[in-house]
């Protein structure tokens, strides 16, 4: 089939109901009305000839064929989300999408100063659309080698080779327990490394390297793939573990926490800046820039 302009409408609003998880949920993101909505559902099911999905009292679900065409659909988008993005940089170098991903949890961290740089691209480069994602670390440098990622920002043991890195400043981590833990109302010299180790513990899933397998060996420990997860996890009282300290400080001035008195883990993560070593974008650079000079440093 040639598609027209209207059917990329179409397809823009079966795409939204995918991504939401039904038609209501969609309405606010659409602005149309659910009838319409559904009209417009219908009108793509009969210019393909098939059926997308399953509406009614009992939901919202997509059939087979209706999986497949949101999967050609998003890869449209893509495309003309990366042609719309190239045609605005004839008009303007410093226009388009970029793409940062970021490892969650730095908000909190004064050092992490990507609000300075934001800032300024707002008033420099108004014209860049800065798309944020936040994701795990590894999956961050791979997709920044994959060309899926513009940039990206955290810390990461595994260095992707076509990439440089920008060290911007190191995170402190640290042990620590929940309000409920055993060792929460100890004394400092009444705990030792060997009592901690006693407890189970909760890890990140991404972590690598000799010095965390120590942490894997007891059943009773848990993995957690983010650090707000591990943050539940040890509020609970059931667990240890390494946390970054400026997030954690919110919940001990609460009470909630204690750090240990423990150095056996403790370590600092090399938050980087990481770019691809081939030539980029002028937008993609620009911003790159952008986060470097606001930590006082260059590339």
């Amino acid at each position: 089939m040639k598609i027209s302009g209207s059917d990329l409408h179409l397809f823009r609003v079966f795409e939204s109901v995918v991504r939401n998880g039904g038609i209501s949920a969609a309405q606010m993101e659409l602005s149309l009305s659910q009838p319409t909505i559904s009209n417009h559902l219908t009108a793509l099911e009969q210019r393909l000839g098939v059926k997308l999905c399953e509406r009614g009292r009992r939901g919202f679900s997509l059939t087979d064929e209706g999986r497949r065409v949101y999967d050609i659909s998003v890869e449209m988008g893509e495309m003309l989300d990366a042609s719309s993005a190239r045609l605005s940089c004839l008009r303007s170098a410093l226009a388009g999408k970029v793409s940062l991903g970021i490892v969650d949890c730095l908000a909190t961290d004064p050092r992490l100063r990507l609000s300075g740089a934001i800032a300024e691209l707002s008033r420099a480069a108004p014209e860049i659309e800065l798309n944020l994602k936040i994701m795990q670390p590894n999956h961050i440098t791979r997709a920044v080698a994959a060309n899926e990622l513009d940039v990206g920002i955290g810390g990461s043991d595994i260095k992707v080779s076509g990439l440089s890195y920008r060290t911007l400043y190191r995170e402190e981590h640290a042990v620590f327990c929940g309000s409920g833990h055993p060792l929460f109302d100890a004394t400092d010299d009444a705990i030792t490394s060997a009592d901690c180790y006693k407890y189970p513990w909760v890890h990140r899933g991404y972590w690598n390297g000799v010095a965390n397998q120590r942490l894997h060996n007891s059943i009773l420990n848990r993995m957690a793939f983010d650090i707000e997860a591990e943050m539940l996890m040890v509020l609970s009282g059931a667990y240890l573990g390494v946390l970054p300290v400026h997030y954690a400080s919110l919940f001990e001035g609460q009470g909630r926490l204690r750090r240990l008195p423990i150095a056996d883990e403790d370590y600092f993560a090399d938050i980087d800046l990481a770019i691809r070593t081939s030539e980029q974008a002028a937008n993609v650079s620009f911003v790159a820039e952008a986060i470097v000079r606001a930590h006082g440093l260059h590339l």
